[in-house]
């Protein structure tokens, strides 16, 4: 649905003699027409630069930024009108109208196009009753709870019937209950309506709850995308594992990581992680690692979750640092296939 070929995007920098800078700088990069993508990144690194050259707010420097096979680079002005009616977009604040109601929110792209107002009941009804307003149509901004704005501004991205959806940290301004009904909605709308949506966004959970592909900008590069549960489970990049850190999977204590060892000292024991998923995630293999190893292995950490819809566990193990217990332990996570991480070494 949507392609990115050798993009890059400078600005102007703030001092004249510095150069331009580049917010993108070379970005290879396709979306699967009806999936979920997630971009995630920390600030400025380019999240919003990339999301915002989709619907032509921004145009690239260099490279080209294809919608649908249309190359957004070469269209004028009435060809960017088009586009961005195929191309529906949800912001972090809204952006609603306070003077007009959320009927008259939904209804205004149509009015812009020039639709009547009989179609535009047609089209504005049922968007309400996706979105659960059925009965807020007469509201005015101001009466409604933030959820219900940005639910108001999803059935506005979705009035002019778009193939794809932008969101633009859609979630960061609500609390957790109603971020997770409005990535529910979403989920919904990507079911139903085969629509394909692109989102940018700092939070982690947001990303494991509703992406199936995700990737990750930094300083202006895509350094990793894929799957998000492969993505999750096995980072490559550096700039993924500290993105991901704070997020997934089992937690050690500070007083535990602050004395963790890169290299073991006589008598020492090794911290690893056990990380369960696919075929592991379902197999008794952290009591069969105890009965390789015997009764030295002690459990610190435990968490479950899911990713992407799967499930996903890790528990964080101590045993001997001696070379007779190392190899029968790399001997047993061999051959169970069991994934593994050191996280260092402790007395």
């Amino acid at each position: 649905m949507v392609v990115f070929e050798g993009v890059t995007k400078h600005f102007p920098a703030r001092d004249r003699d510095a150069g331009a800078f580049a917010a993108l700088d070379g970005i290879d990069f396709a979306v699967a027409r009806g999936s979920i993508t997630g971009i995630i990144g920390r600030s400025g690194a380019g999240k919003s630069t990339l999301i915002r050259l989709v619907n032509g707010l921004e145009r690239a420097s260099a490279g080209k930024v294809s919608v649908d096979g249309v190359d957004v680079g070469a269209l004028d002005e009435a060809g960017l009108r088009s586009l961005r009616r195929s191309v529906g977009m949800i912001f972090q604040h809204f952006n609603l109208l306070s003077s007009r109601t959320a009927f008259d929110n939904v209804a205004l792209p149509l009015e812009i196009a020039g639709v009547d107002r009989q179609e535009v009941r047609k089209r504005v009804e049922p968007l309400l009753d996706l979105v659960g307003l059925s009965d807020k149509r007469d509201r005015y901004p101001a009466e409604l709870s933030g959820g219900q704005k940005q639910r108001v501004g999803i059935a506005r991205a979705l009035a002019t019937e778009p193939k794809l959806l932008l969101s633009d940290e859609a979630t960061s301004a609500l609390d957790p209950e109603t971020t997770q009904s409005i990535l529910e909605l979403l989920r919904q709308i990507n079911a139903e309506l085969g629509l394909t949506v692109l989102l940018i966004t700092h939070e982690m959970e947001v990303v494991k709850a509703i992406t199936s592909n995700v990737a990750v900008i930094d300083r202006g590069l895509i350094v990793e995308h894929g799957r998000t549960f492969d993505v999750f489970t096995r980072p490559q990049h550096e700039t993924t594992r500290a993105l991901l850190s704070a997020s997934l999977g089992a937690k050690l204590p500070e007083w535990i990581r602050s004395d963790l060892k890169a290299l073991p000292l006589p008598g020492d024991r090794v911290l690893v992680r056990l990380i369960f998923f696919g075929e592991t995630a379902f197999q008794p293999l952290t009591a069969r690692l105890v009965t390789e190893l015997g009764a030295e292995v002690n459990i610190l950490a435990g968490a479950i979750d899911e990713i992407a819809g799967e499930p996903f566990g890790s528990l964080v193990v101590s045993y001997p640092a001696d070379p007779d217990t190392l190899e029968r332990a790399r001997h047993f996570y061999q051959e169970t296939g069991l994934a593994t991480e050191v996280l260092g070494y402790g007395a």
